[in-house]
């Protein structure tokens, strides 16, 4: 699987995608992942690639022509399944958009940043706009890293127990179990006794239950 994610600020994107289960999944070649900086694709001397809205109106906007000689640039080499935009009015991301993504093959990521993009980006090539939340960051790269973190993790191999990610949260619309490890008891704090059992259906059962009842309480959205 291949991502390429366009940013204007790309250094904020190399930590996240530089450790643990993404960087495994690199090494691995279970996935490539591409960063491209947005100002190696501007025609301004100063590198320069946002300019000031048309109209009224506080703050700056990504220009056209840097990303549309960077998404046309790529899209001449392969097909991508995807060509995402990050954005706040975007599309909610979740498991179930995660899931199905990790079954692409090429996705590309743009990443917003001040007041947006000119319009007619998400008008001609963009193909879907997606948002990690109703609130405004500083740009689109963390929810970038967000989404591909989301995808990565769920590609044979990634993870060492492919059947963890199956057991997580939102996988069956229902929060994860609570979860606990030795010792037993902690200045009285007790492991259920279910769990000590060793009966695996009961234990199963218990979890269910538990899956559904916190899910009741925290997330009754997730049951309609």
């Amino acid at each position: 699987m291949r991502f390429d994610i366009i940013s204007a600020v790309p250094e904020l994107l190399d930590s996240p995608l530089n450790f643990s289960i993404v960087k495994r999944a690199k090494e691995k070649g279970l996935v490539e992942i591409y960063v491209h900086n947005l100002r190696d694709y501007t025609s301004d001397k100063h590198r320069r690639v946002d300019d000031y809205a048309f109209g009224f109106g506080a703050g700056m906007v990504l220009q056209i022509e840097p990303i549309d000689n960077i998404i046309s640039k790529l899209t001449s080499e392969r097909e991508y399944d995807e060509i995402i935009y990050t954005s706040p009015d975007g599309e909610k991301f979740d498991q179930k958009m995660a899931n199905r993504y990790s079954l692409a093959e090429n996705l590309i990521i743009l990443c917003g940043h001040y007041k947006g993009i000119d319009h007619r980006i998400r008008e001609h090539l963009i193909t879907r706009e997606i948002s990690v939340g109703d609130f405004v960051l500083t740009g689109g790269e963390l929810p970038a890293c967000i989404m591909t973190d989301a995808i990565v993790r769920l590609i044979p191999g990634a993870i060492s127990d492919e059947t963890s990610a199956l057991s997580d949260s939102f996988q069956d619309n229902l929060l994860a179990p609570p979860v606990y490890t030795r010792p037993a008891e902690y200045k009285g704090w007790k492991v259920p006794d279910i769990l000590l059992s060793g009966h695996q259906a009961k234990i199963e059962e218990w979890q269910h239950q538990q899956s559904v009842e916190r899910t009741k309480r925290l997330r009754p959205d997730l049951l309609k």
